[in-house]
């Protein structure tokens, strides 16, 4: 493994946090940690964890001595000094030599002794970074070092590799036991200088941010080097042959099936698919070296004890594969709620169930599906059962992988402080995936705002290549150049979509132009190209959005952004307002078709909204065909008061939160009755 360590960069991070009021102790801190969390084969989505001891001041001009280590919900990669919280130290040793304490004591007792009590919640391993005598401790779940734990002989292995110089600890469930345990040990053999902790996990330490980082990466190299020396044997592999359907043919199908019944959660499916997960998909034996656990236990709160694997037959159809499916999941179910019952009863406190939906899916010969209550799960999902692939992978090839107990597995799953890094407040349309055709105008990305802003997870379509890749780098969303007139364009925008969500629930055709003219004069090729515009580009998207919802079997919502001109016509403007009346009678005629299945259509009826559409050239040819000023003209509604982008993108909200309506308009115009609908 490579040494990153770099004298000008950490004299850069001295620097930089000296100006912000923070010690070179702490600025070192962040420099090593941030070295550990870049590195995936240390450390994944917030695993690990490092900590300084050093002096600060408190508000009263007392010095103390403090234990900065890494709080809940930063990561390593990108932490600051803020994601440091310093817990007084004294307080922290004085339980050295208590027996036991409860996990909501060692809490509570963490909090009381923070130096800020805003700050965030220490980890859950501090007492054992406390307890360590080192200014500088490093903690990592390094894929080399459970290569060599998670196996029958992996004490024995670890011995060999490591000699004298490195403490074994055996499998404790983290917390004040385990710190308890690593003390022991080390007070034994104070000459030792990293702790491997059995199906875990190591620890290295020093008396500089340097030393213990050097050694992290020493004894890591030892590890992989150990590795490359063993025999291996390829795992044996299934019969490798093409399917009749692709990867998003089966996401939405797989994303309908997962959702319990009674239950408004959504899942994210996310697919993905490299030489590593093919490897380890397409074992002959995937479906027992998969189910044994993770490699770490932190893992299974975010992909369970297990994933599902699912093993289509040749020339299977599309059909089959449904059938198949829910039947596997339905397995999956089941056997997830033996393991719970299984393991409840050993547990020190009452359980509730979580739900009982795989969070890996190994489709045979297609690829893996990750899954979340939201993207940034899903994906995290898939980098961890990414990371569980290679380690097992490697071990099968030279061993048997074995790690900790399903019941020491359970513990780990079910436990408060566990659960508590993952569950946070839910918003009202998490899970949901919201597409928006005319993104970037206006009205597009007011909707995206707005819906983004309740937690739901929004696909940008336009056409404009260049407005795309100026939003692109402020947002952390899917945006795809999409020409909505193209049916090929859009089929292929869907099918990306489904390869990075599982589906679709929410489609917000919104995209269109305006064009004018006497209706008696303008040429064929114009009103034909509007109502490519106006009308065609909304069937296309919809007919896709429609093949989705219709695999999900889990309803869905069409809304459409059809016009006042649809029903209150305006002079000179029928090129335009033609394709709107026909797009008012596609949106109800797909609430018609569709309604049985759950799937909802509305449209909004907006006027006068300053746009890229409605820009002023149009604004000062409308005010001028109605003879009247600008001004009147964008206030001309009977509340007097002009309508924004934002009014409209709140009448979409409403409309998908409408549950028990569809084939309905809502007009967005500030008030127009010869517009109202009769």
């Amino acid at each position: 493994m490579k040494n990153t360590w770099s004298n000008s960069t950490a004299k850069k991070f001295v620097n930089k946090y000296k100006k912000l009021g923070f010690s070179e102790d702490v600025a070192l801190r962040v420099y090593t940690t941030q070295l550990l969390g870049k590195n995936s084969n240390l450390v994944l989505h917030g695993g690990g964890n490092t900590s300084v001891k050093t002096i600060l001041r408190d508000i009263d001009g007392k010095n103390h001595n403090v234990l900065c280590v890494k709080g809940s919900g930063w990561d390593m990669a990108d932490i600051e000094p803020e994601g440091l919280p310093a817990v007084k130290l004294e307080p922290l040793l004085r339980l050295k030599n208590k027996p036991y304490i409860t996990d909501q004591n060692m809490v509570n007792y963490q909090k009381r002794n923070l130096m800020n009590v805003e700050s965030p919640n220490p980890s859950v391993e501090t007492f054992l970074h406390a307890f360590l005598p080192f200014k500088y401790v490093d903690h990592t779940h390094a894929d080399a070092i459970l290569n060599i734990t998670n196996r029958p002989n992996g004490l024995k292995f670890c011995k060999k590799i490591f000699g004298v110089n490195v403490g074994i600890v055996p499998y404790i469930m983290p917390g004040f036991l385990l710190a308890k345990k690593v003390y022991e040990i080390y007070s034994k053999n104070p000459n030792v200088n990293c702790l491997i902790l059995m199906n875990h996990g190591i620890f290295t330490f020093g008396s500089t941010a340097k030393e213990s980082y050097d050694l992290m990466i020493k004894h890591v190299s030892q590890a992989e080097t150990a590795i490359k020396k063993l025999k291996t044997k390829k795992i044996k592999q299934i019969p490798n042959f093409p399917m009749k359907y692709s990867c998003d043919e089966i996401s939405p199908i797989l994303r309908g099936l997962l959702s319990e019944k009674n239950s408004n959660q959504k899942f994210i499916v996310n697919y993905r698919l490299n030489k590593h997960i093919k490897y380890f998909m397409n074992g002959k034996n995937i479906k027992i070296y998969s189910a044994k656990g993770t490699i770490t236990p932190d893992h299974v709160i975010r992909v369970k004890p297990f994933p599902l694997v699912i093993s289509p037959k040749k020339l299977s159809s599309l059909n089959d594969f449904q059938s198949l499916a829910q039947k596997e999941i339905k397995n999956f179910r089941k056997k997830y709620l033996n393991y719970f019952n299984q393991n409840k009863l050993k547990a020190k406190e009452k359980k509730t169930m979580l739900d009982t939906s795989p969070r890996v899916i190994y489709v045979q010969n297609v690829g893996m599906f990750s899954i979340g209550n939201n993207r940034k799960s899903a994906t995290i999902a898939g980098d961890l059962a990414e990371a569980n692939a290679k380690v097992i992978s490697s071990i099968e090839e030279t061993s048997k992988y074995q790690t900790i107990s399903k019941k020491n597995i359970f513990d780990i799953e079910y436990w408060s402080l566990e659960q508590a890094k993952i569950n946070k407040d839910k918003k009202l349309l998490e899970g949901n995936v919201v597409v928006i055709t005319g993104s970037t105008g206006t009205i597009g990305f007011e909707t995206y705002k707005l819906f983004k802003s309740y937690g739901a997870e929004v696909v940008l379509l336009d056409n404009d290549e260049d407005k795309l890749k100026h939003i692109q780098p402020d947002i952390n969303d899917l945006c795809i150049h999409c020409d909505v007139r193209n049916k090929k364009s859009v089929k292929d925008a869907f099918s990306l979509i489904c390869k990075e969500f599982g589906g679709i629930d929410i489609l917000i055709s919104n995209a269109g132009t305006a064009s004018e003219g006497p209706i008696g004069e303008v040429s064929d090729d114009l009103l034909r190209k509007s109502f490519e515009d106006n009308f065609f580009s909304h069937q296309n998207c919809a007919t896709e959005a429609v093949k989705i919802m219709m695999k999900q079997k889990a309803g869905g919502c069409l809304l459409f952004n059809i016009s006042k001109q649809s029903v209150n016509p305006g002079k000179n403007f029928g090129p335009y307002g033609l394709p709107k009346a026909a797009l008012l009678s596609l949106c109800k005629q797909y609430a018609l078709d569709y309604g049985a299945y759950g799937i909802r259509s509305n449209g909004v009826n907006a006027d006068r909204i300053k746009s890229g559409l409605l820009n002023k050239k149009m604004i000062k040819a409308r005010a001028k065909a109605r003879s009247i000023t600008t001004t009147d003209y964008m206030k001309g509604n009977l509340l007097l008061d002009e309508v924004t982008g934002e009014d409209v993108a709140r009448a979409f909200f409403h409309l998908a939160n409408s549950k028990k309506t569809t084939g309905a308009i809502l007009t967005v115009d500030g008030g127009n009755i010869a517009a109202s609908l009769r």
